[in-house]
């Protein structure tokens, strides 16, 4: 129930509570629509515990105990009207009890999880190659692993759509769960959710406040590039202290931060105590570092930026083939580091690791 079908059969909807009076409740569906359901008398009205899916282990409750904020599942008879609907029967899942199960899923997530850019796919024997800084991980998966896909336009966790092996290639970012082998070399995976993401970076030719956008011309394509600004986006400014320290590592050993601006970024870290913090040790890049940095600092906006800025982008591309692409995490105040790299900036990580509904967090933990 926390997370939606990819469709929902016309007899049942699914959704979270926002409003009860007497009968009826008011029901916001994850796609974004609002059904009021009546709930029949003699509807049978169950409560399901944290992270169970079988009705044997459901409860019987009133319809008095359900309260806006909580999650149901409805089955019954769609209305005479679109957003009408009556329900002979209810399954609910409490708004404390699912907040409980996705803080014991993250923190899953930061003990047993694992992340990096996607070096190879071994489609026969399903390993999946990954690189986390300088060390390499062999993500071993099989026909019980679930898989996960971002879409093009979006990193939220609720957003992504169920997912194959195929899909994922070469430049991926990946996020894995599952069970480590003791040198930390390979993991059994449970759960991967995977993505491809571009980094760019460069000066900020011409600012579009109405169109919320910018263009810049991307150092390792010498390409111009015109980038959306969207309020889902992450804009952050580095500190000069860190820029010039950050600098120092691009310029030391930008090498070894996987693929180049303008390429597929390598996979986000988690901040701090997650389960690939350290991974890597001093082998890790200063993309690698610099993720874990730009979750912490306050966010901006468009207005805060001028032309001329230098900024260092990862964006999705919702068309590929289309110039434009949408900023994920947007960082300025990074004129050290293009300075120490001027043919091309080591890749920044997609920061924060936008995900919810029971997948990793990465900027709030």
């Amino acid at each position: 129930m926390a997370q939606a079908p990819a469709a929902t059969p016309a007899g049942r909807q699914i959704g979270t509570v926002k409003a009860v009076a007497g009968s009826t409740l008011t029901l916001a569906t994850d796609a974004g629509q609002q059904f009021v359901v009546t709930v029949a008398d003699g509807a049978r009205i169950v409560q399901l515990p944290p992270g169970s899916t079988n009705l044997k282990d459901a409860q019987v409750i009133a319809l008095t105990d359900i309260a806006v904020g909580d999650r149901v599942l409805v089955t019954g008879q769609p209305g005479g009207d679109a957003t009408s609907f009556t329900a002979s029967r209810v399954i609910l899942m409490k708004a404390g009890d699912l907040a409980q199960k996705h803080e014991l899923e993250q923190s899953d997530w930061q003990k047993r999880g694992s992340g990096g850019i996607v070096s190879a796919v071994d489609a026969g024997s399903g390993t999946v190659t990954i690189l986390a800084g300088a060390k390499k991980i062999a993500v071993n998966t099989s026909g019980k692993t679930q898989f996960r896909r971002y879409a093009g336009d979006s990193v939220k966790f609720e957003d992504a759509k169920p997912g194959t092996l195929a899909q994922i290639q070469p430049g991926d970012q990946l996020r894995v769960r599952g069970a480590k082998s003791d040198d930390g070399m390979s993991i059994t995976a449970e759960e991967v959710i995977s993505g491809s993401f571009k980094n760019f970076a460069g000066v900020i030719a011409t600012l579009n406040a109405s169109s919320e956008t910018l263009t810049l011309k991307d150092l390792a394509t010498k390409k111009m590039v015109t980038v959306k600004v969207t309020e889902n986006s992450s804009v952050r400014t580095l500190p000069p202290r860190a820029a010039a320290m950050f600098a120092a590592r691009a310029k030391g050993g930008s090498a070894a931060g996987g693929a180049g601006s303008g390429g597929t970024a390598p996979a986000a870290s988690h901040a701090e105590g997650s389960g690939t913090h350290g991974e890597g040790g001093g082998g890790r890049s200063a993309g690698m570092d610099l993720s874990q940095l730009v979750s912490r600092l306050p966010n901006e906006t468009l207005a805060d930026l001028k032309v001329g800025d230098a900024v260092m982008i990862v964006a999705s591309q919702p068309d590929p083939a289309s110039s434009t692409v949408t900023a994920v995490t947007l960082l300025s105040g990074v004129e050290p580091i293009l300075a120490a790299t001027p043919s091309g900036a080591p890749s920044m990580t997609l920061s924060p690791w936008n995900v919810g509904g029971g997948g990793p967090d990465a900027g709030s933990q």
